[in-house]
């Protein structure tokens, strides 16, 4: 290496610059880094949700049996129709006990898991995954291990074998409406399915929740427990439970596997709006018209009830407004 001299001192010599070609930048506007990101993302999206949306809003307006191109307009027969169809009707009755039964206990059962989870000392971590772990499976798949095995409505079914110890009869569970024992199947399956997902929800706000609230409660002299709970907890975990519940209202609007797998398509009880939209637009006389019109009832009678239910419970309000 070459050296220089000044003063006496000894100084390496600059070194040479570097006759490569420079390298050109990668980095692109940001406008168009957000469409390579999100294009294949919003086309998928316009494709596959909201072509559908429209073409479903538009055959609602048409005489479209057998066919999803009609050219006779009926103007709103087919809501008239949907709305006078006993079915259909019916089956939002059907809804309303579900989501009667189904959204206060999976609130109230993911909420204790998650309290327990949150107080545990060891093994979090596993019992965690262990009550999250039925979310990945199938709905299907879970409904007919109901239906097959744990209520089968035979002597050797999980549920009659465990009550025949106690000198219990066998109970059809499915077979007969009255008294209406299929609720028992749905309810539960339905239970074992979602209450890890939310559960998850709630131990995350839990552990968002400042541990200066607890230790300011313990100072002002509020016992742990109840108190603690319904004063601190409960309040830090408004927003979760509004979207929880939101969620649990709109997924049981959209029941459709567990009802289709666990009560035979003949039975005209247990039917939810899925159902008999599906019956409608995919059974005999493939009335695409009808079915569409009925989709778009259901769909702006979820979109009253969230924006319903999400007014009643202060959502999306900021805290100076509640």
């Amino acid at each position: 290496m070459s050296t220089t001299t000044t003063r006496g001192v000894a100084r390496p010599a600059p070194a040479k610059a570097s006759q490569g070609r420079p390298r050109r930048a990668l980095r692109g506007s940001p406008a168009f880094n957000f469409w390579l990101f999100t294009g294949p993302f919003l086309i998928g999206l316009v494709i596959f949700v909201f072509v559908p949306i429209g073409w479903s809003v538009w055959l609602s307006f048409f005489d479209a049996r057998f066919t999803v191109t009609p050219s006779r307009f009926i103007g709103f027969d087919n809501y008239t129709s949907m709305l006078k169809n006993s079915n259909f009707t019916g089956s939002l009755v059907t809804f309303t006990v579900f989501a009667a039964l189904i959204v206060p206990l999976t609130w109230a059962l993911s909420l204790g898991l998650a309290l327990l989870v949150h107080r545990l000392r060891f093994m979090r971590a596993f019992f965690r995954s262990v009550f999250f772990l039925p979310t990945a499976v199938s709905y299907v798949a879970a409904a007919l291990i109901w239906k097959m095995s744990v209520f089968t409505g035979v002597r050797f079914g999980l549920m009659n074998t465990v009550l025949g110890w106690f000198g219990v009869d066998n109970i059809a569970y499915l077979s007969d409406p009255n008294p209406p024992w299929y609720w028992l199947v749905i309810v539960t399956v339905r239970l074992w399915l979602q209450a890890g997902f939310y559960m998850i929800l709630f131990l995350a706000a839990l552990q968002n929740i400042p541990p200066e609230l607890y230790e300011a409660a313990a100072i002002d002299g509020a016992k742990p427990g109840w108190q603690t709970f319904r004063y601190i907890t409960l309040p830090q975990l408004r927003a979760t439970s509004t979207a929880v519940i939101l969620l649990l209202l709109i997924a049981a609007y959209q029941a459709f596997d567990e009802f289709f797998n666990i009560i035979t398509t003949r039975a005209t009880w247990g039917q939810t709006p899925l159902m008999v939209l599906y019956k409608t637009a995919l059974g005999e006389n493939q009335d695409y018209g009808a079915g569409s019109a009925g989709a778009v009832i259901l769909t702006l009678l979820i979109c009253v009830v969230t924006l319903f239910q999400g007014r009643i419970m202060g959502f999306g309000r900021g805290e100076e407004s509640k």
